[in-house]
């Protein structure tokens, strides 16, 4: 039979709420008595039952994360951020995904309820009353990339308009005209945002210039729709002087559809990205991206959540907005950039 709470009482010959103190280290249990019940348990093999713990602690150590997927480099950046932030408080995490779907976002915050201390959300379709109708009122939470301020609740969110609006602004210094973008999908607010960036750049910097011209092209966030999108373009009757690509992952997608069809980057079209992940830097060329550091908003997310854990009466309608960063590199042609170098404005 499994070793329960009486049996490390019995064997540290102590009260069984002495072993719950010690175990959960109050400060009104003596340094001896600790020792006495941590030795007592090592030696019976005692674990403790989570569940039981957190009826006396009003605790259960358990971080909810909720996002839109799981797949590729920006949500392992992600989670890898909230982890080691995680780990460094004792906090252990339950991750889910809402594979874009409204519904099963509902679904993965209704099933945390009463699981977690807090909750970090990254979904397209949360607003506060998404919020309040999935998750009790008093459970502390944390945005992330929401369509701007959401009344009650803690968010970050990157700055998608202005890392657009960088990127084109450099392409166009760098001497392209032509320029197509490969948007995210339609229903998503970060992919809105970087095309709004994209367009009122181009009318800003281009006035003269027909946006009729070159296209822009619906992707998924995904290799796949990258690489669709790369042999779409072969279709038209001119190609651009300039691809860019609203993530990484469709540039890279793109990159490959651009290479099966004989054309090179930069020789002869440009491709950038937006995200900067991890692989952008080693691919052939080198891309030029948008820097978000994923890692970093992870972390910031998770000691954002711990604050309001540990302050309940606290406010928790902090919004912070994330600055990107344009680092440039071989795939856009710059004549800045040198072998596989960076340049980070």
């Amino acid at each position: 039979m499994a070793v329960t709470i009486k049996d490390v009482a019995k064997a540290a010959n102590v009260s069984v709420a002495s072993v719950s103190r010690a175990l959960n280290k109050h400060p009104s249990v003596t340094e001896d008595t600790r020792a006495l019940v941590l030795e007592a348990a090592r030696r019976l093999h005692y674990i403790p039952h989570s569940g039981a713990r957190s009826l006396s602690t009003q605790r259960t150590d358990t971080i909810g994360v909720v996002l839109p997927d799981l797949y590729g480099e920006f949500f392992s950046e992600l989670i890898r951020g909230i982890d080691v932030a995680a780990r460094a408080r004792g906090l252990h995490l339950l991750v889910s995904s809402s594979h874009g779907d409204a519904g099963e976002a509902a679904a993965a915050l209704r099933s945390m309820s009463g699981r977690v201390d807090g909750v970090i959300i990254m979904s397209p379709y949360v607003d506060a009353s998404f919020v309040s109708d999935n998750l009790p009122s008093t459970l502390p939470v944390v945005l992330l990339n929401t369509h701007g301020e959401v009344q009650g609740y803690s968010s970050l969110a990157v700055d998608n308009y202005g890392g657009a609006a960088v990127m084109v602004q450099h392409l166009v210094e760098t001497g392209h005209r032509r320029i197509m973008m490969i948007a995210g999908p339609a229903n998503n607010w970060e992919a809105e945002e970087r095309l709004r960036g994209f367009r009122e750049t181009m009318a800003r910097l281009l006035p003269a210039f027909d946006p009729r011209e070159v296209a822009v092209l619906r992707g998924a966030f995904t290799e796949e729709s990258g690489y669709r999108a790369g042999q779409q373009m072969q279709a038209l009757k001119r190609l651009p002087d300039a691809v860019f690509a609203a993530n990484d992952m469709m540039a890279i997608g793109c990159l490959f559809a651009l290479n099966e069809a004989g054309l090179q980057v930069p020789r002869d079209l440009a491709l950038v990205g937006f995200d900067d992940i991890p692989m952008a830097r080693f691919i052939s060329p080198p891309l030029t991206t948008v820097r978000v550091r994923m890692t970093d908003i992870g972390t910031r997310a998770l000691e954002g959540l711990a604050f309001q854990i540990e302050n309940p009466e606290g406010t928790r309608n902090v919004a912070q907005v994330l600055q990107t960063r344009l680092v440039v590199r071989m795939s856009c042609g710059s004549a800045k950039v040198a072998g596989r170098g960076e340049l980070a404005t």
